[in-house]
């Protein structure tokens, strides 16, 4: 494995085809936890993850997964979406953690790992995260990674058959210098 950064338990690597069998897994696994919080609906055949992939090939979006180091299992999901470039240098991230892997802290240092990579490689300056306020987990981790809560959002994405509120919180390269 090509590993972009890594951390003493967890690294990012980009997500690629052959990933295809092992998410899909982890999606059917994580299907009904994630329901709520996810647009769209999980990858399960081959032809969702090529469009998935799809998204990839241009310069607004890259995809990430977060691995276990010693073993390479997947553990988590990043992507970068929405790349501004020019005078703003920013993008919005959404991230999924899976149901048999949750609770053990690989998303927390693996999101670490993926700031330090967009504010480094990446040559961002600034990353916004849009969380429903009922998500407490992923407020919690966005929260240890050392986001910043921004403000509120009403109505904001249509998730799960409903628009929903969120809230947004960012960070920028001098929150992660202080």
């Amino acid at each position: 494995m090509i590993y972009l950064a890594e951390g003493p338990r967890v690294a990012i690597r980009y997500v690629s085809l052959r990933d295809f069998e092992e998410l899909a897994v982890l999606h059917e696994e994580s299907a009904q936890m994630l329901a709520r919080w996810m647009p769209g609906g999980p990858i399960v055949t081959y032809v969702d993850f090529e469009r998935y992939m799809a998204r990839f090939d241009g310069p607004l979006h890259e995809g990430f997964l977060i691995c276990l180091r010693d073993t390479g299992a997947i553990v988590g999901r990043v992507n970068v979406n929405n790349i501004i470039r020019g005078t703003q240098q920013s993008a919005t991230i959404g991230y999924s953690a899976y149901a048999t892997t949750t609770g053990r802290g690989y998303m927390t240092e693996g999101l670490g790992l993926l700031v330090g990579h967009a504010f480094g490689e990446m040559e961002l300056h600034r990353l916004e995260a849009n969380i429903q306020p009922d998500n407490g987990p992923s407020l919690n981790l966005i929260k240890r990674v050392g986001f910043q809560r921004e403000g509120y959002s009403p109505n904001f994405q249509f998730i799960d058959g409903a628009w929903r509120d969120h809230e947004r919180w960012a960070i920028t390269v001098e929150m992660t210098r202080a």
